[in-house]
């Protein structure tokens, strides 16, 4: 079914044309003066480019060129959305515009998928097996998927490497189910997005000489949003509203653990503040690195959970579903959301942590 050797050179394209259209790009951020500048909410303490998104987008725009699925369904609609995404990201990292333009500039890429049929027609849940959605309900439900996932690779953001780490681990889970579920188109489109996140994080990773600036982070949200619908909606042997929240669990519980605390606390929802996770692993001590690197193995962890959980008896199904439980409750913990920031099962891991030291000591 598939031409390895194709998909092989696909990814090299594009790692390495992303990697190299870097430098060109990073100059014109600067001669165009898209630069990042330091502010309270940031960390980075210098002001660094910040068009490193477009170099995503054609790196991954030239590993397709390669593998030319232009006969697949919706994939010259999903092209079309992407530019139209791209463009928006790139105008918002030049001027700042408002939110409801860059909501706008979402809505209408999700509105060509959805008006040529790239619908969520149903989901399967535990317990209820397949749920059919009515019109209405599916168009809503794919207009919130599109944008709430494009929203949450947005917000996430926040640290040098994080966003195309995140992404990356996403979409490798994404691709072994696609391999495995033989989704050729899916399978085209995330090996493009992973060998070009891959080539942009040798300039990005701690310490970044670039950034992806809401070019590369509404492109990679928008492009994830619509691979999921593609390789996990569609399958209706899965779990398939689980699994895509199982495998994109570290973006979107950040930013549904963000409003929630921000209406617990009665301040406005969609004003930024800097208690991510991301902030919040920083206060504790952490460095740059290892707070990245932290995240990373969270997003693997619940990457592998959706694998597992995909294939899995109803026993293994239920350890999983409770490994996932205990991991977004540390997660809650650490995003200030539990018993008014209190951390009990953070501090009983801790605790246990310097007992195990104190006995290797003594020993």
């Amino acid at each position: 079914m598939f031409n390895y050797p194709d998909l092989i050179i696909a990814f090299i394209i594009s790692v390495i044309s992303t990697l190299l259209l870097v430098y060109p790009i990073k100059k014109l951020a600067v001669k165009w003066g898209i630069i990042d500048l330091p502010n309270h909410r940031k960390v980075h303490k210098k002001p660094t480019p910040r068009l490193g998104g477009l170099a995503i987008f054609l790196g991954t725009m030239l590993g397709l060129l390669y593998l030319w699925p232009v006969s697949y369904e919706y994939f010259p609609q999903i092209i079309i959305g992407a530019f139209i995404i791209v463009a928006t990201g790139m105008i918002d990292d030049k001027f700042a515009i408002r939110p409801l333009y860059k909501l706008v500039g979402q809505i209408i890429p999700a509105v060509i998928l959805i008006t040529s049929g790239l619908i969520i027609e149903r989901i399967t849940l535990p317990f209820f097996g397949i749920v059919e959605l009515a019109g209405p309900f599916s168009v809503i439900l794919t207009l919130l998927w599109i944008v709430g996932i494009t929203n949450a690779i947005n917000l996430i953001d926040g640290l040098d490497g994080l966003a195309s780490g995140v992404s990356t681990i996403a979409l490798i889970s994404i691709l072994i189910m696609a391999i495995l579920g033989q989704e050729v188109l899916v399978v085209y489109l995330a090996i493009a997005l992973i060998g070009s996140n891959l080539g942009f994080l040798f300039h990005n990773f701690h310490p970044a000489k670039i950034y992806m600036g809401d070019t590369g982070s509404l492109f990679l949200g928008y492009m994830i949003s619509v691979i999921s619908i593609l390789g996990l909606f569609k399958n209706v042997t899965l779990l398939s509203f689980i699994i895509p929240v199982i495998i994109l669990a570290v973006p979107i519980f950040d930013t549904l653990f963000a409003m929630l605390r921000r209406f617990i606390n009665g301040e406005k929802i969609m004003n930024p503040d800097k208690k991510h996770i991301h902030h919040q692993l920083l206060a504790a001590g952490f460095s740059h690195r290892t707070t990245v690197l932290i995240i990373y193995g969270f997003s693997a962890v619940f990457g592998v959970l959706a694998i597992t959980f995909s294939n899995a008896s109803l026993g293994i199904s239920l350890l999983v579903a409770f490994v996932i439980w205990f991991l977004l409750h540390i997660f809650a913990e650490l995003v200030g959301l539990v018993g008014k920031g209190r951390r009990p099962v953070l501090r009983t891991m801790k605790r246990l942590v310097s007992e195990r030291k104190k006995q290797q000591k003594q020993s």
